[in-house]
């Protein structure tokens, strides 16, 4: 590198750093098509432009670092301008803290436009880090932690910085963190330890109706008077974490995040995002930082010291047990509205603060183990399923019972038929049913008219079967099986009433034609005994014994399938609900969980 004064040679060029770390060469004989503050600087790219101003990467020749030149754009600056300018180089540069840049020189170019020198930076702002998929949240709080310091610092000098947002931080590569664009920040009383005496404030040279910052980031407060205090960063600050926390920001990009800055209720980043796991001490700390009266909000330093404590992994026995007292008072008045979900989510954030905490694992027992009176949408929808489930498995057997009737048909021909119309629709009307509880099972969203309709059917089935066999033989036993295969559908669960009326009318309707004489007759008293004809079947010799036997024998087999499969389901549900109280028993303190299954 050629030293001031020496004769540049061509085998040694001056060297720009680009924002990325890769060295640009510039040749000395290309320099002067590069603009030029003074003799004392190489001026290279911009690395950025704001409204009034630009930031250039310069390199100084005096001392042979890279360094960053703010300065007025090109064209003639207001005399408005050039106070501001002057002002924001003023206060950043008596700003003297590590996440603080620092100020190397202030001074005018060739143009007569004042410019100051500053550190040049290698990192990215937290705006474009937050873009990313997956940043990682213990380096951002760490660098979020360090910024809380920097701007306690400034608050303790005086210095509101007034437009905080993840764009006017940059996160280094090697573990630093920066605070930039002080050029809105207002001097407030009670600083110390800095002379402000010379930097004027703001509001008196702002457009009527316009405010100073950033919405979606800004205080509610301050959008109404640029007259803010220490506060208003708190604020700007906790926006800055939830956005950390949640992976969006609080409010609405662009002019929608006025209404919602000051309309929409107060809400943490946990109640906003709860698909993500974040720390319920963060989490109040949010909350706190974004609470409308100023007077409620933390100051800087304690926000710092509670990140750091985080960080550390200090977790504050007392505070966590008075979060926790406070979330079980949150979770007992959702339970009083009917909000089962929020109270379960804040009981069970009580107890992973203190495990101990009186009240959550009570609340939270008696809501997995006693069923609320009005369910909520989301449950009634997982109960809807559940019975689907169970629908699905009810019509299977369903459907392999009606099948099994349908089988008849080789049994009747041996033993003989009398009248095929009636055996021929007997077996129709079976595979009909069947196909009706094959749809249920396809689709078994089916409400009541949808299941009175299929119950009819049974009861058409019932009265063929009574024609072909008599009234008296078997068939009772199936109208037992079938009333209670279609009781176990939802649709009649809560109307067991109607279901067996209907069954006892598809009983009783044949009895009934046949002795008002529309039918003809398939049973009668004789000499003090019951005959059974069977009115489509021929009945003779040991055939129809075997007949009868074999048709007992398979209406045990169905009902004893279908009582096998609901008792087994009953099991499976009971010892479920058992198992969860178990496991819940263990998952709470044994001196709160005191609840029998």
């Amino acid at each position: 590198m050629t030293r001031p004064g020496d004769p540049p040679r061509d085998h040694e060029p001056d060297t720009l750093v680009t924002p990325g770390g890769k060295p640009i060469y510039v040749e000395e004989e290309e320099a002067t098509d590069l603009t030029a503050v003074n003799a004392a600087y190489l001026v290279g790219q911009v690395l950025g432009r704001g409204g009034m101003g630009e930031v250039v990467l310069a390199h100084d020749r005096r001392i042979g670092r890279d360094v960053a030149i703010k300065r007025l754009r090109s064209g003639t600056p207001s005399d408005d301008d050039v106070a501001r300018f002057m002002r924001e180089a003023r206060i950043q540069s008596r700003l003297d803290h590590p996440s603080i840049v620092p100020v190397y020189e202030l001074g005018r170019d060739d143009k007569n436009r004042p410019y100051f020198t500053m550190k040049r930076l290698a990192g990215t702002t937290l705006s474009e880090i937050l873009q990313a998929p997956n940043p990682p949240l213990q380096r951002l709080l760490r660098a979020f932690a360090d910024v809380c310091r920097a701007i306690d610092f400034a608050h303790t000098r005086g210095v509101v910085h007034r437009d905080l947002k993840p764009a006017n931080i940059v996160v280094g590569e090697f573990g630093d963190s920066y605070v930039l664009d002080w050029g809105v920040a207002r001097v407030v009383e009670g600083g110390a330890g800095v002379v402000t005496a010379d930097i004027d404030t703001l509001e008196g040279a702002a457009p009527e109706g316009k405010v100073l910052g950033t919405p979606g980031y800004m205080a509610p407060e301050q959008l109404s008077t640029p007259d803010v205090d220490r506060p208003a960063d708190v604020y700007a600050l906790g926006a800055i974490l939830f956005e950390l926390l949640a992976g969006e920001p609080v409010h609405p990009r662009g002019p929608a995040a006025i209404t919602s800055t000051m309309g929409d209720p107060q809400t943490s980043p946990a109640r906003r995002r709860p698909d993500r796991t974040i720390p319920p001490e963060l989490d109040a700390l949010c909350l706190s930082m974004l609470a409308k009266d100023p007077s409620l909000r933390p100051n800087v330093r304690r926000v710092a010291e509670r990140i750091e404590d985080f960080l550390d992994g200090d977790r504050d026995v007392a505070r966590r047990r008075t979060l926790a007292i406070d979330l079980v008072w949150i979770a007992r008045a959702a339970l009083d509205d009917g909000r089962r979900a929020d109270a379960m989510h804040a009981a069970g954030r009580a107890l992973a603060l203190d495990p101990e905490t009186p009240g959550a694992a009570e609340i939270i027992t008696m809501l997995m183990l006693e069923p609320p009176k009005t369910p909520p949408p989301e449950l009634v929808k997982a109960l809807h399923q559940a019975d689907a489930v169970h629908v699905r498995r009810r019509a299977g057997t369903a459907m392999l019972a009606y099948l099994a009737i349908a089988s008849f048909l080789p049994v009747a021909m041996w033993n003989g038929v009398r009248k095929w119309d009636v055996v021929l629709g007997v077996v129709g009307m079976a595979i009909i049913m069947a196909l009706a509880a094959l749809r249920i099972r396809q689709r078994p969203e089916r409400g009541l008219f949808d299941m009175m309709i299929y119950a009819l059917g049974n009861v058409l089935l019932l009265v063929m079967l009574s024609r072909m066999v008599g009234p008296f033989t078997f068939v009772p036993a199936l109208v037992c099986f079938m009333t209670t295969s279609i009781m176990s559908y939802p649709a009649f669960v809560g109307r067991p009433v109607l279901l067996v009326l209907t069954m006892i009318v598809g009983f009783t309707l044949p009895i009934v034609l046949e002795e008002a004489g529309v039918l003809g007759k398939t049973w009668e008293l004789v000499d003090g005994a019951l005959v059974s004809h069977a009115g489509a079947l021929a009945i003779h010799g040991d055939t129809s014994v075997w007949m009868v036997i074999i048709a007992s024998i398979a209406t045990i087999l169905m009902a004893g399938i279908h009582s096998a499969t609901i008792a087994k389901a009953s099991r499976q549900a009971h010892h479920q609900v058992v198992m969860q109280a178990w496991h819940l028993r263990q998952l709470l303190p044994a001196t709160r969980a005191a609840s029998h299954v």
